[in-house]
C-alpha cells in the first residue's frame, strides 16, 4: 500500500521506509556532464564510483583504504570468507574490512566512509529496542555485537548504539515520494548476518558465517547471491599509546558526543589527523582538514583562537603545539574543515528521469541556490521547462530520520556548506542536494493521542491538550475525535511543533492517566489499484511468549511497515483510522482470543467511519486457548510457521459469518444482597465472540490471570500456561459453591430452572477450554444444531472441576440447559465472570445478553490441498496486493 508519510515525521517513532535496491550500473556524471558507468550494487547502496582510499590503492568503487598488516590471531577474509593463511592480510583502516591480497581487486562492498554517497533514495531506519544478537555483526564497524545492540525491524540492519549516527539511511522504501519508473524493481542488498545454513542461490555453497559478517541478501526477495565475510580487528591502548577524544563540530561539543582514537604517544599531526578522519568515516583528502586542541575544562567556547595542528604544517608548529610534541598532548581535539574559496558540489536529479546519477557544479562565493539550480537544469537537459517548476532541496540522511529543506533562491551555498561543516563534519557527509519538482504541499503531521478522558467534545479535548502541553493555535487542530476511546487525532502544520508535541505528550498524564502518542502515516487510497485488497495487521507482542515480537518484525519486513500495528502502542484504533479511507481491506490479528475480541470491539465502534465497514478478519493464534482460531482452522497456536506462508493462507481463506453478542452488566440491583453496596459498579457493556462463563470456569481463569500478573516472566509458553491451569484446577477440585442457588436465568423472557451446577456457560462457537466440545455432538430434538452464525447461544452447565476435566478429555459433555437469542441473568451475590478469557468478579445485579449489530466477517483457513506438480513453492498470493514501490 502507498503511504505518504513525511520522512521527518516518521523518524520520531523510529519508523523506517523500505526501498528497492538501485540499478546495477546507472551512468553517473563526473565533473560537468561527463557520464561514466557505475559499479555493481553493494549492500544497501546504489551505483556510483568514488576514489580509492588515500593510504593503499583499492577498488575505486569500494572506497576502502587498505594497508598491509601482520596478523596475530586466526583471521578470515571478508570477501571470500576463507581463512587467511600466513601472517599478512590487508585491512581497511576505516571500516575494518579484511581481505586476502588476491581478493583485493574483487572487493565491491563499499566502505562505510563512502556508503552514504551511494544511496539513491534516502530512507530512515526503524530501530527496535536494544537487544542481544548472538553471532551478529555491526554493519558499520563490522565488529561483533557482544553488548546490547540495535536492529532495523524492516531491513535487518544490525548496528552498535555508538555506530547508529554513521549508518546509511538506506532502508527499504515504504512511502510514495514523487514519480518513478515501476517497471524495474531492483535488488536491495544488505551485507551479512544471514541465517545459519544460508546457501548461495547460484552455486548452492554455504555463504553465511558465524565468525564474520559474511554473505549478502536482498531484503526484497531474500535471494542470497554469494559469499562476503567480515572479521573483527580491535584497536586497544597499550604501552606507548594514548587515547584521545575527537569531536567533529560544534554540535558534538555541545552534546559532549565524541569518538575515541588510539595513536602512539609521539604521533605526528598527519598520523593523528588521519586517525581522527577514519573515526568519523571521512574519506576526503586529509589536507583539507585540521585538528584544534581543546583545553581540558572548555569544550563549548569559540574555537577560532585555539591552537591548530594542520596536516602538512611546519615542524616548528608541530614541535611547539602539535600532538608530536614531547609535552603532554591535549586529551580532546576538534576536527575542522579548512575554508575554501570554491567547491565542487554534487547535485542529484531526485525523481527526474534524466539517465544520470548526479551532476557536479563548482560553487563560488557568488553562487546561490538559484544559480546552482539553473546550472543543474542546463546539465540535466531540463532548462526548457523553466526554473519556476523546480526547487533545490537539502536532504540530511540521518539513520533515524531523513530531513528535507527547500533552499531559498538567494541562499549563498558556499556559506551554507561551511556552516554545515562547522556544525558537524559527519552531517556534511550525510547531506545531499537535489533538484526536485516544485511542490506546494503544506507540511502536515497526523498525531494520534490516547489516554484522554472519555465522552468529551472536540473543543473540550482541544482545551484539555492546550492546558496539558500548550498546543500552538493556528498550527494544531483536532481532526478526529473518538470520545468512547478517549482518543483524538491532531493535525499539526509544522514539523517542529509536531516533534515537540510528540516528545511532550509521551511524558504527560491527564487526570492520573499517562497519554499515548503515535505518528500516523497518510494512506494514498486513491492510488491503490481497483482490485487491491491490502492487509491490515495487528500484533500483540505480549501474546505467545516471545513469538509476538518476532512476528511483528517479520511482517514489517514482508509488508509495508505502515500496515503493521503493535497493539501495545495505542491499541487497534490507530490502524483502523489509517485504513479508514481504503475501499477494501482485510485484517489479520496475531494474538489470543482476548486480543481478537479487542480488535473486533474496536471494529464495531469504528464501522461507521470506515469506507470498508465489513472487512474480513483472519487470526494467527498466539494465546493459550485459541478456541476461535481452532474453529476457523488456524490451529491451536502459532508454532513457528513461515510468516509468508501465513500471508498466503490468509489470501486463500474463505469468508464466513460469525455472531457477536453484547453483554450489559448492571450492578445496581435493589434486591441484591446486603453486602453488595461496597461492590456496586456503574453499568458497562462488553462484547462477546466465543463464550461467557459464570462460576467455576471463570474462577479458574481469574486465578490464572492473577498468577500471570504477579509473575509475567514465567508465562512464556503455552505448555507452562496449561500446567498452571491444571494446578489451579486441582486446588479447586473439592470446591462446592452451589451456583444454581446464587443466580437466576431467563431465556426469551421465560424463567429456566437450573440443575445443581457450579458453572454456567454461554457458548457461541463449538470450542471451549482449548478445543473441548462442551455442547456435544449428540442430536437433541429440543434444540437446533449449533452454528456460529445462527443468531443463537447455547447454555451449558458443569458440575465442577472434575466435570470440566472430563469434558476437556472428551469423556463427557456439558449439561444442555437452553438455547436462545436473549438472556437475563440475575446474580444474587458477587460472582466470578469471564468473557472470551477475560475474567473479573461481577457485583450482584443483572447481566443481559443479546445479539449485537451485524454479524462479523471472519476468514476460515482452507483445508490443505496437495500441491500440483509444477506449482512454484514461492508463488505469491494475488489477494494481498501492495502497489509497486511500497512493499512486497
Amino acid at each position: 500500500m502507498a503511504a505518504a508519510a513525511e520522512p521527518r515525521a516518521r523518524a520520531w517513532l523510529g519508523s523506517s521506509s523500505p526501498r528497492p535496491g538501485s540499478p546495477a550500473s546507472s551512468p553517473e556524471l563526473g565533473g560537468r556532464g561527463r557520464a561514466r558507468p557505475g559499479p555493481g550494487p553493494g549492500p544497501g547502496s546504489g551505483s556510483g564510483s568514488e576514489r580509492a582510499g588515500a593510504r593503499t590503492p583499492g577498488p575505486a568503487a569500494s572506497g576502502h583504504s587498505f594497508r598491509k598488516v601482520t596478523l596475530t590471531k586466526p583471521t578470515f577474509c571478508h570477501l571470500c570468507s576463507d581463512f587467511i593463511w600466513g601472517l599478512a592480510g590487508f585491512l581497511c583502516d576505516v571500516c575494518n574490512f579484511m581481505s586476502h591480497e588476491k581478493c583485493l581487486k574483487h572487493v565491491k562492498t563499499p566502505c562505510t566512509g563512502v556508503a552514504p554517497s551511494l544511496v539513491r533514495v534516502p530512507v530512515a531506519h526503524c530501530f527496535g529496542p536494544r537487544g542481544f544478537y548472538k553471532r551478529k555483526f555491526c554493519a558499520v564497524c563490522r565488529k561483533a555485537l557482544e553488548a546490547p545492540a540495535l536492529r532495523c525491524e524492516v531491513c535487518e540492519l544490525h548496528v552498535h548504539p555508538d555506530c547508529v549516527p554513521f549508518a546509511c539511511s538506506d532502508c527499504r522504501q515504504c512511502h510514495w515520494d514523487g514519480h518513478r519508473d515501476h517497471d524495474a524493481h531492483h535488488h536491495h542488498w544488505r551485507e551479512g548476518n544471514l541465517p545459519s545454513g544460508a546457501r548461495c542461490e547460484v552455486c548452492r555453497k554455504t555463504c553465511g558465517s558465524s565468525d564474520v559478517l559474511a554473505g549478502v541478501r536482498c531484503e526484497w526477495c531474500g535471494v542470497q547471491p554469494g559469499p562476503h565475510s567480515v572479521d573483527r580487528h580491535l584497536l586497544l591502548s597499550g604501552p606507548g599509546k594514548q587515547t584521545l577524544k575527537i569531536f567533529d563540530g560544534n554540535d558534538a561539543l555541545q552534546r559532549n558526543h565524541f569518538r575515541v582514537i588510539t595513536v602512539p604517544r609521539h604521533a605526528r599531526s598527519q598520523e593523528m589527523l588521519e586517525a581522527a578522519l577514519r573515526a568519523y568515516y571521512v574519506m576526503e583528502d586529509p589536507c583539507d582538514f585540521e585538528l584544534q586542541a581543546l583545553p581540558p575544562s572548555v569544550h563549548t567556547m569559540d574555537m577560532g583562537t585555539r591552537g591548530r595542528t594542520r596536516a602538512g604544517g611546519s615542524a616548528e608548529e608541530e614541535g611547539s603545539r602539535g600532538p608530536g610534541s614531547r609535552e603532554a598532548a591535549p586529551e580532546a581535539w576538534i576536527l575542522r574543515a579548512l575554508p575554501h574559496t570554491q567547491e565542487d558540489l554534487k547535485i542529484y536529479p531526485a525523481w527526474l528521469k534524466v539517465g544520470v546519477a548526479y551532476v557536479s557544479i563548482r560553487v563560488t562565493p557568488r553562487s546561490t541556490a538559484r544559480t546552482v539550480l539553473l546550472e543543474a537544469l542546463l546539465l540535466l537537459g531540463r532548462q526548457a521547462e523553466g526554473p519556476e517548476s523546480f526547487q533545490l532541496e537539502e536532504v540530511l540522511m540521518g539513520s533515524r530520520q531523513v530531513q528535507r529543506t527547500v533552499l531559498e533562491d538567494e541562499e549563498p551555498l558556499l556559506t551554507r556548506l561551511r556552516d554545515i561543516r562547522q556544525t558537524s563534519l559527519r552531517q556534511m557527509t550525510q547531506t545531499r542536494f537535489y533538484v526536485a519538482e516544485s511542490r506546494a504541499v503544506a507540511p502536515r503531521v497526523s498525531l494520534y493521542v490516547a489516554g484522554l478522558p472519555f465522552g468529551l467534545s472536540a473543543q473540550e479535548y482541544g482545551s484539555l491538550l492546550d492546558e496539558a502541553v500548550a498546543t500552538k493555535a493556528g498550527l494544531v487542530s483536532v481532526s478526529h475525535v473518538y470520545s468512547s476511546q478517549g482518543a483524538v487525532v491532531l493535525d499539526v502544520a509544522c514539523f517542529t511543533e509536531a516533534e515537540r508535541l510528540y516528545m511532550l505528550i509521551k511524558d504527560t498524564a491527564v487526570h492520573g492517566r499517562p497519554l499515548t502518542a503515535l505518528v500516523l502515516p497518510d494512506v494514498l487510497h486513491t492510488k491503490l489499484p481497483p482490485d487491491s485488497c491490502p492487509l491490515l495487521v495487528f500484533v500483540n507482542p505480549k501474546s505467545g511468549g516471545l513469538k509476538g515480537r518476532d512476528l511483528l518484525c517479520s511482517f514489517r519486513k514482508l509488508l509495508n511497515p505502515h500496515q503493521v500495528f503493535e497493539l501495545t502502542n495505542g491499541g487497534p484504533l490507530p490502524g483502523f483510522h489509517v485504513f479508514s479511507q481504503v475501499p477494501c481491506f482485510r485484517v489479520l490479528v496475531c494474538g489470543g482470543d482476548g486480543t481478537v475480541g479487542w480488535v473486533l470491539a474496536a471494529l464495531e465502534e469504528m464501522r461507521h467511519c470506515l469506507a470498508c465497514p465489513e472487512p474480513s478478519v483472519a487470526i494467527l493464534p498466539l494465546g493459550t486457548g485459541n478456541d476461535l482460531g481452532r474453529v476457523l482452522r488456524w490451529g491451536a497456536g502459532y508454532s513457528g510457521e513461515d510468516p509468508f506462508s501465513v500471508l498466503v493462507s490468509v489470501d486463500e481463506a474463505d469468508a464466513v459469518l460469525m455472531d457477536r453478542w453484547t453483554i450489559l452488566l448492571d450492578a445496581h440491583e435493589a434486591g441484591a444482597a446486603e453486602d453488595s453496596v461496597a461492590d456496586v459498579e456503574p453499568p458497562k457493556i462488553v462484547q462477546m465472540s466465543n463464550y461467557c462463563g459464570i462460576g467455576i470456569d471463570a474462577e479458574l481463569s481469574l486465578d490464572f490471570h492473577q498468577a500471570r500478573e504477579e509473575e509475567p516472566g514465567k508465562f512464556t509458553s503455552r505448555f507452562h500456561n496449561k500446567g498452571v491451569y491444571v494446578r489451579v484446577g486441582l486446588q479447586k477440585i473439592s470446591h462446592s459453591r452451589g451456583l444454581h442457588k446464587e443466580i437466576r436465568l431467563q431465556v426469551e423472557q421465560q424463567e429456566v430452572e437450573l440443575p445443581s451446577i457450579e458453572g454456567l456457560i454461554f457458548i457461541n462457537i463449538p470450542s471451549w477450554g482449548s478445543g473441548a466440545d462442551l455442547w456435544g455432538s449428540d442430536s437433541d430434538s429440543r434444540f437446533e444444531k449449533p452454528r456460529m452464525d445462527d443468531g443463537l447461544l447455547e447454555v451449558v452447565g458443569v458440575t465442577g472441576v472434575m466435570h470440566m476435566g472430563q469434558v476437556q478429555g472428551g469423556l463427557r459433555s456439558g449439561i444442555r440447559i437452553a438455547q436462545g437469542s436473549y438472556f437475563r441473568v440475575t446474580l444474587l451475590k458477587a460472582t466470578p465472570v469471564q468473557v472470551d478469557g477475560e475474567p473479573w468478579v461481577q457485583a450482584p445485579g443483572h447481566m443481559i445478553i443479546s445479539a449485537a449489530g451485524p454479524k462479523v466477517h471472519m476468514l476460515r483457513k482452507t483445508k490443505q490441498k496437495p500441491r500440483k506438480a509444477g506449482t512454484p513453492k514461492d508463488a505469491r498470493a494475488d489477494g494481498v496486493p501492495i502497489p509497486e514501490g511500497d512493499s512486497k
